[in-house]
C-alpha cells in the first residue's frame, strides 16, 4: 500500500501557503495575480511528480496520470476567501499531489491512475465552483458572461489578464474515472470535540437562499401614533424572531439558519421605517426540511400581508443547492482505511459547507474525508489543524484510493 512522505506534504502545504500570505492566513481570491503565480507553481509540482500538467482556460489546474484508467481525480479548490485560512481548500489540493506521489513510489501501486486537480473559484470571488462547473460542462454562459469580482472585475477581463483568453477548457473525460475524491478541513468542530482524527462524509448539505422584505409607510416617529404606524422595520423583527421560534420545531441538531443581513431605510431614529429587507440562508442534508422551512416563511409572509398593514414578500436569494449524497462504495474503502489508520476515531458525518462534490456528483461517484480543525474555526486568519492529523488524513485517503483503483481493475 502506498505510504505518504509526512515532510513533502507538509512543506507543499507550508509553500502553498506563502502565496497570499498576511499574518497566520491568506488572501488568494480567484484569478488574483498571486493565485495565478499559485497555479503556475503547482502546475510544476505536477510535472516534477511526473504528471502531465495543465492550466485550462478558467484555470484549473490538472495533473494527469500517465497511466491508463480506471482512475480517481483527487483535489479540491487554491482560491481563498477575502480573508481565508491557510487550509481550506488548500489540504485537499496537496492531498491529491502527494497521494499521485505515493502511489507512483510505491511499486504494488505505480500502475494505478491517480488524476491530481486545483479546481478554480470554489469560493465564489466571480461564480462559486466556476471551475467544477466548467469541467462538468455545467457552467451556465448567461451568469459567466454577467459575472462580476468582488473588487468589480468582469470575469472575462479577469481571464484575459490571467493570459487565459482563448485557452481551451477541460472537461470529464468520457470513461476515464470511476469517481471523485476530495479532502477538506472539517471547519467545525464536532471531530475535535469527540476526541476523533477523521470524518468519512455521507452527504453536502442544501442550501436555500431568500430574500424577506416589508413595504410600509415612512413617517415621523414623534408624531405618528402607534395604532397609524406602518412599521417595516417592526415587521421584519417579529418575522424573525417566529422564524427562530417555528424552525426549530423542524430542525434537527445538524440544521442551521442564519438571518446574516438585515437593512431598515431610511435608517435614522426619528423616523418610521418605511422599508425592510432581510436575508434568510438554511442548510440540511434533508430535502423534505428544506422544504418545510420554505413553508413557514411563506406562512409568516402571509400573516404579514393579511392584517393590511405592511405588504411582505420573499423571493430566492440564489439558486438552490440540492443536498448531495456521497457514493456508498467509496464511503465504504475510506471508511475502511480510516479504521486501520484510526481505529475508533472517526465516524461518518454530513458536511454542513458547499464544496466541489456538490457539482460534480452529477456527472462522478464522489467521497470527502475530514479532519479536524482546531476550535472549529474556518474561513478566518485563526483556521489550523494539528499536522498529524493532516498527516493521518493523507495516509486515509491514500489508502481508500489504492483499494478503490484495485477494486475497480478487478485485483482485489
Amino acid at each position: 500500500m502506498p505510504q505518504v512522505n509526512a515532510e513533502r506534504l507538509l512543506n507543499d502545504l507550508r509553500k502553498l501557503r506563502t502565496f497570499g500570505a498576511v499574518d497566520t492566513g491568506v488572501v488568494r481570491p480567484a484569478l488574483s495575480d498571486v493565485d495565478i503565480e499559485s497555479r503556475h507553481w503547482l502546475k510544476k509540482r505536477y510535472e516534477e511528480a511526473g504528471l502531465e500538467a495543465s492550466i485550462d482556460g478558467v484555470s484549473n489546474v490538472f495533473g494527469k496520470s500517465r497511466n491508463d484508467g480506471p482512475a480517481l481525480i483527487i483535489g479540491s479548490h487554491s482560491d481563498t476567501q477575502p480573508r481565508g485560512g491557510w487550509l481550506d481548500g488548500a489540504l485537499g489540493v496537496i492531498y491529491g499531489l502527494e497521494i499521485a506521489r505515493a502511489c507512483a513510489d510505491d511499486p504494488s501501486t505505480a500502475h494505478l491512475a491517480v488524476d491530481a486537480v486545483s479546481w478554480q473559484d470554489e469560493e465564489s470571488n466571480f461564480i462559486g465552483c466556476l471551475g467544477s462547473r466548467s469541467w462538468c460542462g455545467t457552467l451556465d454562459p448567461a451568469a459567466e458572461a454577467a459575472a462580476v469580482g468582488r473588487d468589480g472585475t468582469p470575469l472575462a477581463d479577469a481571464l484575459r489578464h490571467a493570459g487565459l483568453e482563448g485557452v481551451p477548457r477541460q472537461q470529464i473525460e468520457d470513461g476515464r474515472y470511476v469517481g471523485y475524491l476530495e479532502a477538506h478541513i472539517e471547519q467545525g468542530a464536532y471531530l475535535e470535540d469527540a476526541g476523533e482524527q477523521i470524518g468519512v462524509v455521507t452527504a453536502i448539505v442544501g442550501i436555500r437562499g431568500m430574500t424577506i422584505s416589508f413595504e410600509g409607510e415612512q413617517n415621523h416617529a414623534g408624531t405618528t401614533t402607534m395604532g397609524r404606524r406602518r412599521d417595516a422595520a417592526t415587521a421584519l423583527f417579529e418575522v424573525a424572531h417566529r422564524i427562530n421560534e417555528e424552525f426549530p420545531k423542524v430542525a434537527d441538531e445538524r440544521t442551521v439558519w442564519t438571518i446574516g443581513q438585515a437593512k431598515i431605510e431610511p435608517g435614522a431614529s426619528s423616523i418610521v421605517p418605511g422599508y425592510a429587507e432581510m436575508a434568510l440562508q438554511f442548510r440540511d442534508q434533508d430535502e423534505a426540511k428544506l422544504d418545510a422551512f420554505e413553508k413557514i416563511v411563506g406562512g409568516l409572509v402571509d400573516d404579514v400581508n393579511n392584517r393590511g398593514k405592511i405588504k411582505a414578500e420573499v423571493a430566492s436569494a440564489r439558486a438552490p443547492i440540492r443536498p448531495s449524497n456521497m457514493a456508498d462504495n467509496l464511503q465504504k474503502h475510506i471508511a475502511g482505511a480510516a479504521e486501520m489508520t484510526a481505529p475508533g476515531k472517526w465516524r461518518r458525518m454530513p458536511s454542513a459547507a458547499g464544496h466541489d462534490p456538490m457539482v460534480i456528483h452529477e456527472k462522478l461517484p464522489c467521497a470527502m474525508l475530514f479532519i479536524p480543525s482546531i476550535k472549529g474555526i474556518s474561513h478566518a486568519f485563526g483556521e489550523d489543524s494539528h499536522d498529524e492529523d493532516i498527516v493521518a488524513g493523507c495516509q486515509v485517503l491514500a489508502d481508500a484510493t489504492a483499494t478503490i483503483l484495485k477494486e475497480a481493475r478487478g485485483e482485489m
